[in-house]
C-alpha cells in the first residue's frame, strides 16, 4: 500500500465529463490498494471569471474579500469530484482549506503555508476514504480565507504530500511530462523519464510552464517525489526527484525560452562606488525583479552603462522609477521588449567543460547575436532578438544531442 497525493488542474476538471474522467483515475489508485488524497483546481476559466466579478464591483477591493470570492471555484470542484466518486461506490469526502486546516500567513492573494493539520485526514485515509481537497486556499490565524496565488494548487498538493509523508505526489496536467524543450518548436523533443529538483526549478523559472517554481522548491526542500503526467493519456510521466535517484546525468537536460523579457540600458551613469546599488535598490523598492545584469565602463572610466532585464510588464515602471530618481544621473534610458531569453539547463554542467562554448558557437554559426549573458552552476542564459527564438532553440537542442532518434 502506498500513500499518494493526486492533483488535477483546471483543464483536467473543465466540465462534468472530465471530472468523471478524474474520478476514474482516482478509482484506479484506490483499486490498487493505495491511500489517496486529491487536490483540485477550479474548473477552467472559473477563477478568471471570479476575479472579473471582483474587479467589476470595485477595482480597489478588499484583499480579504477577494480571497473569499476567488476561492469559491475550488470548493465547487472538490464537491463535484467527491460526488462523482461516491456515485462509483468509493467512499469520498471533500475538504476546504479551513477544514484541514491549511494554515497560512495573512498575505491575501499570495499567502504562504505555515502548517497543515493532518490528524483527521490521516484517520480518514486509513479508513479507506478518499480525501478530496480544494487547492489554492488556506486559512490565516484570524480565521480569514486566504489564497496562495499563482501555482497555488500545485503548492497545496506538494505541501500536503510532505505533511502526510506520501510516497509520491502526482501532478496531472494537459501535457504528459517534462520535455527537453517545447515540442511545438522542436518536434524531436524527448520526454524525460526523470529530472532533478534543481533542473526542474531552473526550467520552471526560465520559461517552462509545466510546474510552478513554488511547488518545485517545496518538493525539493521536503524531498517529495513528484510525477508530472497527463490527465488525458494513460502513460507514464516524468518523475522530479533528488539527483541521487538519477544514475547518470545528461550534461544538458533541457532548453527553455522566455518571451516575456525586456531589456533596459541605463546609458552614461556616473561611474562611482555604490551606483549599481543605488539603481537596483531603487528598483527593488518598487517591486521590480531584475534578472540578467551587465555593466560596461566607458574608455575613460568616468561613466558606465548598466544593462539589465525585467519582465515585460515591469518595463514602463522601471523606466519611470529611474527617470524620477533624484540621486542617479545618466544620459539616456534605452529599452527593448523585442527580446527573448534562451537557457540551457543541466546538473551535468557541473562536471563537464565546454557547455558555454558550444552554446556560443552554435548561436554564432546561425548568425545570432548575444546581447546579455548570465550563468549559474547548472544553467547558462543568453538574451537574443525575439525573431531568432525558434532557430536558436532548434539549433541548441541538436547541438547538445537532445534530438529524439
Amino acid at each position: 500500500m502506498a500513500r499518494i497525493v493526486m492533483k488535477f488542474g483546471g483543464t483536467s476538471v473543465a466540465d462534468l465529463d472530465r471530472i468523471r474522467n478524474v474520478a476514474n483515475r482516482v478509482k484506479k489508485e484506490v483499486d490498487a490498494g493505495n491511500q489517496v488524497s486529491v487536490f483540485v483546481s477550479a474548473m477552467a476559466g472559473t477563477t478568471d471569471r471570479l476575479v472579473g466579478y471582483v474587479e467589476g464591483i470595485s477595482p480597489m477591493h478588499d484583499a480579504r474579500e477577494y480571497d473569499t470570492v476567488v476561492s469559491a471555484g475550488e470548493q465547487i470542484t472538490s464537491g463535484l469530484l467527491a460526488i462523482a466518486l461516491q456515485d462509483m461506490g468509493i467512499p469520498a469526502r471533500s475538504w476546504l482549506g479551513w477544514q484541514m486546516p491549511m494554515k497560512t500567513n495573512k498575505v491575501h492573494g499570495a499567502a504562504r503555508i505555515e502548517d497543515i493539520g493532518t490528524e483527521e485526514i490521516i484517520s480518514r485515509l486509513e479508513d479507506g476514504v478518499v480525501c478530496v481537497m480544494a487547492g489554492f486556499q488556506g486559512i490565516s490565524d484570524d480565521n480569514r480565507i486566504t489564497t496562495l496565488g499563482r501555482g497555488g494548487s500545485d503548492t497545496s498538493a506538494v505541501a500536503m504530500a510532505a505533511a502526510l509523508n506520501a510516497d509520491r505526489c502526482d501532478i496531472y496536467t494537459d501535457v504528459d511530462g517534462v520535455y527537453t524543450t517545447d515540442p511545438r518548436i522542436v518536434p524531436k523533443a524527448r520526454k524525460l523519464d526523470k529530472i532533478t529538483y534543481e533542473e526542474m526549478l531552473e526550467m520552471a523559472s526560465l520559461g517552462a510552464k509545466v510546474l510552478q517554481t513554488r511547488s518545485v522548491a517545496m518538493a525539493m526542500n521536503h524531498g517529495v517525489r513528484v510525477q508530472v503526467l497527463s490527465s488525458f493519456e494513460d502513460k507514464p510521466g516524468t518523475l522530479v526527484v533528488d539527483e541521487d535517484e538519477i544514475v547518470e546525468n545528461q550534461v544538458v537536460s533541457g532548453i527553455t525560452y522566455a518571451k516575456n523579457e525586456a531589456q533596459v540600458i541605463v546609458v552614461g551613469v556616473k561611474n562611482k562606488p555604490g551606483i549599481a546599488s543605488d539603481v537596483f535598490t531603487l528598483l527593488a523598492d518598487s517591486n521590480v525583479n531584475v534578472d540578467m545584469i551587465i555593466q560596461n565602463e566607458t574608455e575613460d572610466g568616468k561613466k558606465t552603462d548598466l544593462t539589465f532585464t525585467v519582465v515585460e510588464s515591469d518595463l514602463e515602471k522601471s523606466k519611470e522609477v529611474l527617470e524620477k530618481a533624484e540621486n542617479i544621473e545618466f544620459e539616456n534610458i534605452v529599452t527593448d521588449d523585442n527580446v527573448v531569453k534562451i537557457s540551457v539547463v543541466g546538473v551535468g554542467m557541473r562536471s563537464h567543460a565546454g557547455v558555454a562554448a558550444t552554446m556560443f558557437k552554435t548561436l554564432a554559426d546561425k548568425g545570432i547575436n548575444i546581447q546579455v549573458i548570465s550563468t549559474s552552476e547548472i544553467k547558462i542564459s543568453v538574451l537574443i532578438d525575439a525573431e531568432y527564438t525558434e532557430l536558436a532553440v532548434r539549433a541548441l537542442h541538436t547541438a547538445y544531442g537532445l534530438d529524439a532518434e
